[in-house]
């Protein structure tokens, strides 16, 4: 009898322990979504200042004309389309350059290799800001000022990226290799047809990674593209923000659909994502 009511007031113990933390994980992520939500909330508020006294925190009704308007208002086809192009260059340069750069790295033994690797890891404490100057500078000696590969370029390989694949394939068996030499295969075939395969989880990190990055950067697009009818999604809500500065309907509209591809895509990929970082934590 002793031992049922010892069971049984471990079993509270343990709900209780669950229903705490699980309210408390509620709270947390109501309070992160809170300017999220708030944002939502103003969308759908056609014709309101949310800044009046007393603020506006919901809707009282529910209405979409902030998003027909600003859609019909900003020609949201042309920059999407090219926020679409900047962020497919920079994912794809992305995943390329990081992945030739980490392998040598992880897989080879050669002079210099610690060294190489640890100059690559101090330059993260160099803040993006200060060089971007040199960035312009160069893109355009380079002759690419005013074009989509000239906001892709700065960015196109990131060494946090490098770090992250490095320990990801840290963690492919040594056999695998092994088994592609003894076959006769190449260093390159073995890098494409064996490895790759076995660090997906990895390439959808920097793909996420990245694709939120590019498609929400609006600082660089504004210094390097003349006209404003390449701009990306972001750069585009800013540089148009003045003429909304008293409808913040409209802007707030305009966040949310530059937002909601970002969150569709990180629905579809959050799987491979907690994958990847495991695989870089372990390896």
């Amino acid at each position: 009898m002793l031992s049922l009511r010892t069971l049984s007031s471990k079993k509270v113990k343990k709900g209780l322990r669950y229903l705490i933390t699980y309210v408390l994980l509620i709270l947390l992520a109501l309070f992160m979504m809170g300017p999220f939500l708030w944002l939502l909330s103003v969308s759908l508020m056609p014709g309101r200042n949310v800044f009046a006294s007393p603020p506006a925190i919901l809707p009282t009704f529910i209405a979409f004309d902030n998003y027909v308007q600003v859609w019909e208002f900003m020609e949201f086809p042309r920059y999407i389309m090219n926020t679409v192009v900047i962020t497919l260059l920079g994912v794809v340069f992305n995943i390329v350059l990081s992945c030739l750069t980490a392998y040598p790295l992880a897989v080879f033994r050669f002079k210099g290799r610690n060294l190489v690797f640890t100059l690559l890891i101090s330059t993260m404490v160099i803040p993006s800001a200060t060089a971007m100057i040199v960035h312009y500078l160069t893109i355009q000696a380079l002759h690419l000022g005013n074009t989509f590969l000239g906001v892709v370029l700065p960015a196109a390989v990131s060494v946090f990226n490098i770090f992250l694949m490095r320990q990801t394939f840290l963690g492919i068996p040594v056999d695998i290799r092994d088994s592609g030499k003894m076959d006769g295969a190449s260093e390159l075939r073995i890098f494409v047809q064996l490895v790759m395969p076995l660090v997906k989880p990895g390439i959808a990190v920097i793909g996420l990674l990245e694709v939120m990055a590019f498609w929400n950067n609006f600082l660089w697009p504004i210094v390097v593209l003349d006209d404003p009818q390449k701009y990306p999604l972001a750069a585009a809500l800013t540089y148009l923000n003045g003429q909304f500065s008293y409808n913040f309907g409209w802007i707030a509209a305009g966040t949310m659909i530059s937002v909601l591809p970002i969150i569709i895509v990180f629905l579809f990929t959050q799987k491979y994502y907690m994958e990847g970082i495991a695989g870089a934590i372990k390896g």
